[in-house]
């Protein structure tokens, strides 16, 4: 039983724990809160027992497997390089780090403490539509690039309307549309098209300097993939892959509840499996499966995080073509 700590007493991380339960190869010891109330407050949300409050990283990783961080994104590269220090496996909610550098220091980090497993929870890949994605793509006549969209209204867009500057929409946090909801397309692009040779980035800026929505595009030696993402208003628009004639239509590249396969003759089949209702179990799975046995699922390990680190590149090639940047990027390592 993998005993594991958690960061972040919010809905993401609600959902984790549920999941990471689910599949029976964890146990929830601790949960870190900057003040004791409030981590209390998230317990009583829970349906489980003998469950430590703590407050300081210290006691966090005293005693636990592996930590699940979902604090705000500026907030991701200092608790994960402490947990690696104390032997800690870390699950850390997307964008792992703030920019490359970061990334850097914890692949350094990890050649000292071989025995620590990194992960990016990245949930979408690893569910079962992804890899009927990745299957249908096989199928396909010649691969003429993709539409991928992600946006959303955000509740906290209120909040930044009424005045105020919330985590997810501030520079300061290392956050805005491109690093929230962004990299879920972003994800999905690299982890189907590998990645690309050039990027291009045009955003909506808030009046904090923070990306409030924009378009993304990557550009590979055959085709090109457009990224729409935004926390500033709603879209229903499908993603697609294209061949040459047939479509891949995916409902939703993030939750990916429906896939559909347009064929050259314009017939239609509805080829994905209906969601789990919790879609962090299967990516929960996988990393107890790594963590359970290392050597086995070295593969699968050294691919995942060559991934991460392939997003990590990509998101601040994007964010630096468009000029934007975060205070995080200034710290010498």
């Amino acid at each position: 039983m993998i005993k594991f700590g958690v960061i972040g007493t919010n809905w993401i991380t609600k959902m984790f724990i549920a999941a990471a339960l689910e599949t029976g190869e964890y146990e929830l010891s601790k949960i870190y809160s900057r003040t004791q109330e409030r981590g209390e407050s998230f317990l009583k949300t829970l349906t489980v027992d003998d469950v430590d409050i703590v407050t300081t990283l210290s006691d966090l990783y005293t005693g636990i497997d592996l930590v699940y961080i979902a604090s705000p994104n500026s907030l991701h590269f200092e608790q994960s390089k402490v947990a690696i220090e104390a032997g800690v496996h870390v699950i850390v909610e997307k964008p792992t780090t703030s920019n490359p550098a970061e990334f850097s220091e914890i692949e350094k980090l990890l050649t000292l403490y071989p025995e620590v497993r990194y992960f990016e929870a990245a949930r979408h890949v690893h569910q079962p539509n992804f890899k009927v994605i990745q299957q249908t793509m096989g199928e396909l006549t010649q691969l003429q690039g993709a539409t991928l969209v992600y946006q959303k209204y955000s509740s906290r867009y209120d909040a930044y309307l009424a005045g105020e500057e919330p985590n997810v929409l501030s520079r300061n946090f290392s956050a805005g549309a491109l690093y929230d909801l962004g990299v879920y397309p972003i994800y999905a692009a690299i982890a189907l098209f590998g990645a690309p040779r050039a990027v291009q980035y045009l955003p909506t800026l808030l009046t904090n300097g923070a990306d409030g929505k924009g378009t993304a595009s990557l550009f590979y030696d055959d085709f090109n993939v457009t990224l729409l993402f935004g926390k500033t208003a709603n879209s229903y628009l499908s993603s697609e892959i294209y061949g040459l004639k047939e479509t891949i239509a995916i409902s939703n590249i993030a939750e990916l509840d429906t896939i559909t396969y347009h064929d050259g003759d314009g017939h239609a089949d509805n080829i994905g499996q209906k969601p789990d209702g919790n879609p962090m179990i299967h990516e929960a799975q996988d990393f107890a499966d790594i963590i359970n046995d290392p050597v086995e699922n070295h593969t699968k390990y050294s691919q995942w995080f060559q991934l991460a680190k392939q997003v990590n590149q990509t998101l601040f090639d994007l964010r630096s073509s468009a000029g934007i940047e975060f205070p995080a990027d200034k710290k010498e390592y």
